[in-house]
């Protein structure tokens, strides 16, 4: 390795999400289960001979719904992580099947900030990464809007101040 050359390592990112961000995520995961329960339940009660052949899916999703938003989210939070150094970004998401992203300044294109209904409603933020990588963007989600947009801030200054890559 060259003098003055520094070496970017995958390792794991020390910094958590905005706790709202459990929030978020069960507010995404209810409204993702209502609408087939709406459904069912509607046709239910509109279709006496299938009645209960339409609720008690409805009901078996309902619960299963309900379950999902409060656990998976929980989980979630546990194992995602995310940290910006002056070489890198590094993203780690996943539970079962767990990713880890390595973002290296020199090879950053742009950098946005994203605040979908949802997330404005729970002051959250996305900061999304682009790369030339073939893997596609990295993406911190989940993050308080204020830090996102002084995320955003920071990682335009470095960037500006990293020498491209020539390799």
């Amino acid at each position: 390795m060259a003098a003055g050359e520094r070496t970017v390592r995958l390792r794991p990112p020390n910094n958590t999400l905005d706790p709202r961000a459990v929030g978020w995520w069960r507010a995404q995961w209810l409204l993702l289960t209502a609408a087939p329960v709406l459904v069912l339940a509607v046709l239910g009660a509109l279709i006496e001979p299938a009645r209960f052949w339409l609720l008690l899916p409805a009901a078996v999703l309902a619960v299963l719904g309900i379950g999902c938003a409060v656990l998976f989210p929980l989980w979630w939070f546990r194992t995602h992580r995310w940290e910006v150094t002056g070489e890198a970004v590094y993203v780690r998401t996943g539970v079962l099947r767990q990713e880890w992203r390595i973002a290296p300044m020199s090879r950053i294109q742009t950098v946005d900030t994203v605040r979908g209904p949802l997330e404005q409603f729970f002051r959250l933020a996305t900061v999304t990464v682009t790369t030339a990588s073939s893997k596609g963007a990295v993406r911190i989600e989940g993050l308080g809007h204020e830090l996102a947009a002084e995320l955003a801030e920071r990682l335009t200054r470095i960037t500006q101040d990293t020498p491209g890559d020539a390799t």
